[in-house]
């Protein structure tokens, strides 16, 4: 009976040490507009809108590293962004009330979910922590804002007139400025 504890005792602290070092595992796919989580609640696979033409949602691997239950957008005329989980800069996951527009990009660069889906996130990334991986291409396509190369003032005009965005900084193509540079020049970016 002792030996069944001395063997039972090491394995019971090791499930215990696993559970308290668990995080939500995120892996959002940007060929696909999903992420999959898999956490100690569960797995989940949800769709999501990232960088729409002309923006960029950064690749990689990340940490949180900040969340904030209710953000509105300084850049984005206050926009709001339920259950914003920051990860790189001013790069969130947050829940979006354009959830018709998820499963295809959408954003200025953020990670967008419906709403449920986004509470449920930040809880676990508050309970657990959290590690992020963002990977894959957009689908190319064209829309309205694929040609504001061509037409620069056209473009800037015309991409204010459809409703506040819900995220950050485009991507320029020509160079790796940072968003306070953007910010700082955002007309030299187109």
């Amino acid at each position: 009976m002792r030996l069944k504890l001395v063997i039972l005792a090491p394995a019971a602290l090791l499930a215990m040490v696993s559970l308290a070092f668990a995080t939500a595992n995120i892996h959002i796919d940007l060929s696909s507009q999903r992420m999959h989580v898999e956490s100690s609640e569960g797995s989940y696979d949800w769709p999501v809108s990232t960088a729409r033409a002309g923006y960029y949602t950064p690749r990689g691997s990340y940490a949180p590293t900040g969340l904030q239950r209710m953000h509105y957008s300084k850049k984005y005329h206050m926009s709001p962004m339920p259950y914003s989980i920051f990860f790189r800069g001013g790069y969130a996951i947050h829940g979006t009330y354009a959830t018709g527009a998820l499963g295809r990009p959408a954003s200025h660069g953020c990670v967008r979910l419906a709403p449920g889906n986004a509470k449920l996130l930040y809880e676990m990334v508050q309970n657990e922590g959290g590690s992020i991986s963002i990977t894959g291409a957009p689908a190319a396509g064209k829309t309205r804002f694929a040609a504001r190369h061509h037409n620069p003032a056209r473009y800037a005009s015309h991409r204010h007139s459809h409703g506040p965005a819900l995220a950050y900084a485009p991507y320029h193509r020509h160079s790796r400025s940072t968003v306070r540079s953007w910010q700082a020049h955002p007309l030299n970016w187109y």
